[in-house]
C-alpha cells in the first residue's frame, strides 16, 4: 500500500525526469550519423513543431507533443532524434551501415527531398560522423587513411572512451557544408558508442555557440578603446579643472553622462551573448573531459587543439566583457566625483546667494525702520493738525481753550500713540 504523501509540487515530476532527458541513442557499428544545430527564434518554434509533425506523418509515426523538448523515433531505415535547447534545436539522423567512402553518403541525404531546406531557423553547425570497426585495434590508422577521409586537412584526435575507440576530426567545414568525425570502434558497447558520438556533436555545437560572441567582441573592442581614451581625457580634465568654474564642470559632467550611456548601451547589447559564451565554453570543456582522451603519437588531441585554438577566442570575449564592466564602474566613479564637486560648487554658490539675501534683508530692514521714522513724523504731523482744528473749533464755540497750547501738549501724546500703534502692528505681523 502506497504511503500517503503531502500534495506534490507542480514541477516535481518534470524535475525528477530532467536527469533522464535527452538520453543518447544506442549505436551499432558500423553506422552513420549526421547532426544539425539550428538557431530558431521563439516565434518560429510552432513552425518547427509543425515541420517535425509533417515528417512523422509522412512515415506514419506519432508526432511529439507541442510542449516536448526532445523526441526520438524511427522513420523507415532512419532514426531521428530532435532536441530543443535554449537558443537552438539539434537534429540527429542515424542510418545503419557505412559505404566504402563513409562521408560520401551521409545519413542526412536519406531524409525526404526538400525537407531539410524547409526547416525553420538558420544552421550554425552541421556535422557527419562515421562509426567504423577498427580492423587493427593495436595500431592507430595511418596518416594516409586519415588524409583520405579529411581531404588532407590537419587532423586532431586520439584514443577516447578509455581506449575503447579512436576519434578524429579536422574541425573544418567541407564542401558539402558539414564537418566530419571519424570514430573507430575497438569494442564499445552500443550505449558507449552513442554517448561518444553525441559528445562529439555537442562539442562542435557548443563550440560554435560559444564563438557567436567573438564577432561582437571584435566589434566592441575599437569602441571600448575610444571610450577609454575619452574617459582618460575627461578624468584629466576633472583633475585640472578645479579652477575653471562651474560651467566647465557642467560640460564635463555632460560628457561623462554621454559616455556612461554609451557604455551601458554596449553592456545591454552584449552581456547576454558574453554570458552565453561563458556557459557554452564550460560545456565544451566538460564534454572534452568526458571523452577521456589519450594522445596518439603524431596527432594533437581534441582537448589540446581546443586549448590552443578555442580558449583564446573565449578569453577574448570574456576580456571584452570584463573591460565593459570595468569601464562602467570607472565612468560611474568619475561621474560621482565630478557630481560631488559640482554639488560643492553649487552649495558655495547657494551660501553666497543666501549671504547676499541676508545683507539685502538687513538693508531692507534699515530702510523700513527709516521709513517708519518718517511715517511717525508724517502721521503725527497730520494728527496734530487734526488736534489744532479741533482746538480752534472749540475756541470758536466759546470754550476757553488756547489752540497753540493744546497742540503743544498733544505733540508727545500723538507721537507716543503713533509709535505704540506701529509696534503693535509689527508684533501682529511677526506673530502671523
Amino acid at each position: 500500500m502506497a504511503t500517503a504523501l503531502p500534495a506534490d509540487h507542480p514541477e516535481r515530476y518534470a524535475l525528477a525526469e530532467e536527469v533522464h532527458a535527452r538520453p543518447p541513442e544506442m549505436l551499432d557499428t558500423p553506422c552513420r550519423a549526421s547532426c544539425l544545430a539550428v538557431l530558431v527564434e521563439a516565434e518560429a518554434r510552432v513552425a518547427e513543431a509543425i515541420h517535425l509533425a509533417k515528417l512523422c506523418e509522412r512515415f506514419g509515426m506519432a508526432a511529439p507533443a507541442r510542449d516536448a523538448t526532445h523526441f526520438s523515433t524511427r522513420l523507415g531505415d532512419l532514426r531521428l532524434k530532435w532536441e530543443r535547447h535554449g537558443e537552438f534545436s539539434s537534429w540527429t539522423v542515424i542510418a545503419a551501415g557505412v559505404e566504402s567512402a563513409p562521408f560520401a553518403e551521409p545519413a542526412l541525404r536519406l531524409l525526404p527531398p526538400g525537407w531539410l531546406a524547409g526547416l525553420p531557423g538558420r544552421t550554425l553547425m552541421a556535422a557527419h560522423a562515421a562509426l567504423l570497426p577498427h580492423t587493427e585495434p593495436a595500431a592507430p590508422p595511418a596518416a594516409a587513411e586519415l588524409a583520405r577521409h579529411f581531404e588532407g586537412d590537419l587532423v586532431v584526435g586520439g584514443e577516447v572512451a578509455e581506449g575503447a575507440a579512436l576519434a578524429y576530426t579536422d574541425f573544418r567545414i567541407h564542401p558539402d557544408g558539414c564537418s566530419r568525425f571519424l570514430v573507430l570502434d575497438r569494442g564499445m558497447t552500443p550505449r558507449v558508442a552513442g554517448q561518444l558520438v553525441q559528445r562529439l556533436f555537442e562539442i562542435e555545437s557548443y563550440r560554435l555557440m560559444a564563438l557567436l560572441a567573438l564577432p561582437m567582441a571584435r566589434r566592441q573592442s575599437p569602441r571600448i578603446v575610444a571610450i577609454e581614451s575619452s574617459l582618460a581625457q575627461l578624468t584629466d580634465g576633472i583633475a585640472r579643472g578645479g579652477d575653471q568654474g562651474s560651467q566647465a564642470d557642467e560640460q564635463l559632467l555632460g560628457e561623462l553622462t554621454r559616455l556612461a550611456a554609451e557604455v551601458e548601451s554596449g553592456l545591454a547589447a552584449s552581456q547576454f551573448r558574453f554570458g552565453a559564451c561563458r556557459a557554452y565554453a564550460e560545456l565544451v570543456r566538460t564534454r572534452i573531459t568526458e571523452l577521456h582522451e589519450q594522445r596518439v603519437q603524431g596527432l594533437p588531441t581534441i582537448g589540446a587543439f581546443m586549448a590552443r585554438r578555442f580558449e583564446p577566442a573565449v578569453a577574448t570575449c570574456l576580456t571584452v566583457s570584463a573591460r565593459l564592466h570595468d569601464l562602467s564602474e570607472r565612468v560611474a566613479q568619475a561621474s560621482a566625483l565630478l557630481a560631488t564637486r559640482v554639488g560643492i560648487t553649487r552649495e558655495r554658490q547657494n551660501q553666497a546667494l543666501l549671504s547676499s539675501m541676508d545683507r539685502r534683508a538687513k538693508l531692507q530692514l534699515r530702510l523700513q525702520q527709516t521709513v517708519e521714522g518718517l511715517s511717525v513724523a508724517a502721521i503725527a504731523y497730520y494728527g496734530l493738525g487734526l488736534v489744532g482744528y479741533l482746538a480752534k473749533g472749540a475756541k470758536a464755540a466759546g470754550l476757553p481753550i488756547n489752540a497753540d497750547v493744546t497742540v503743544g501738549i498733544a505733540v508727545p501724546l500723538v507721537i507716543g500713540g503713533v509709535l505704540w500703534a506701529l509696534r503693535r502692528a509689527r508684533r501682529r505681523l511677526h506673530a502671523d
